[in-house]
């Protein structure tokens, strides 16, 4: 009687131990925030769980102090702030940063709602021509001040992406076409394959303009922020405290590589 007993409490508390674990698994993720503590005053971010590889990279650099005592090396007003590079670390006045970083990369971890608004946290990246996978630094990152748009401004904005887009689509045209010519035996005719690929990457473009959605236009519009970065760059956090320290570091006089004229550092990073 008592080992029948003893079984079925047992696989009671099986069961709510099962239903305990199947409970938690649903909850999200909790909010990691970072206290960075800087030379001209403290911020704070959180985090995005939507973008788990850069959150998790960022965590670690943290916790193994990485970014104490890197400077911010990379300032330029109504843009963003730059930071992460390890070589600046008791960096010599004029030296050229911006290259260190650990020897891996990050996979992009675009998400449409994550946009480059007024204190975005962002990883920086190498350009497209070396990255086209648009892969992330390592460590290196940035925090976005920006500005405000008109809708004029942000008009004009999805004009120049279209006309960005029309001409990437029109190199890859070419080198489609060109392939194309050689595997069937044919001769490559320039002319004519610069003709067909204008024409493909026209009507590409005329049937997919690019448009700013609503939702982030109004964001521009008001907050501000960078809009030309988005869908390019991975966006991993945002200021929660201390967006007035962003901007005051944004206007500090700058030299060379738009290097602030005097050291901008953090002291320390941690986790909240």
């Amino acid at each position: 009687m008592v080992m029948k007993s003893s079984l079925k409490l047992c696989v009671v508390f099986c069961m709510l131990g099962i239903f305990a674990c199947s409970s938690s698994a649903k909850k999200p993720d909790r909010t990691i925030k970072i206290a960075i503590s800087t030379t001209l005053g403290d911020i704070e971010v959180e985090l995005y769980n939507q973008t788990p590889k850069h959150r998790d990279n960022f965590v670690n650099l943290v916790k193994t102090g990485y970014f104490d005592g890197v400077l911010f090396h990379r300032v330029i007003k109504e843009f963003m702030i730059q930071a992460g590079d390890p070589d600046s670390k008791n960096a010599k006045p004029g030296a050229q940063l911006g290259s260190g970083g650990p020897n891996y990369t990050i996979p992009a971890e675009f998400v449409p709602e994550l946009i480059h608004r007024r204190g975005a946290l962002s990883a920086a990246r190498q350009g497209d021509n070396v990255n086209p996978e648009k892969a992330s630094s390592g460590s290196q990152f940035y925090i976005v001040q920006g500005k405000v748009y008109t809708d004029e401004e942000l008009t004009q904005y999805e004009s120049q992406l279209t006309m960005g887009k029309a001409q990437s689509l029109f190199m890859q045209y070419i080198r489609e076409e060109s392939e194309a010519a050689k595997a069937a035996g044919q001769t490559v005719d320039q002319a004519a394959i610069q003709e067909k690929a204008k024409t493909r990457a026209m009507e590409w473009v005329q049937n997919n303009p690019y448009k700013i959605p609503e939702e982030r236009r109004a964001i521009y519009k008001t907050e501000g922020g960078t809009p030309h970065l988005d869908d390019a760059y991975t966006v991993f956090g945002q200021v929660t405290k201390g967006l007035d320290i962003v901007e005051k570091i944004s206007l500090v006089p700058t030299g060379a590589a738009d290097r602030p004229v005097e050291d901008v550092k953090i002291i320390k990073m941690k986790i909240k």
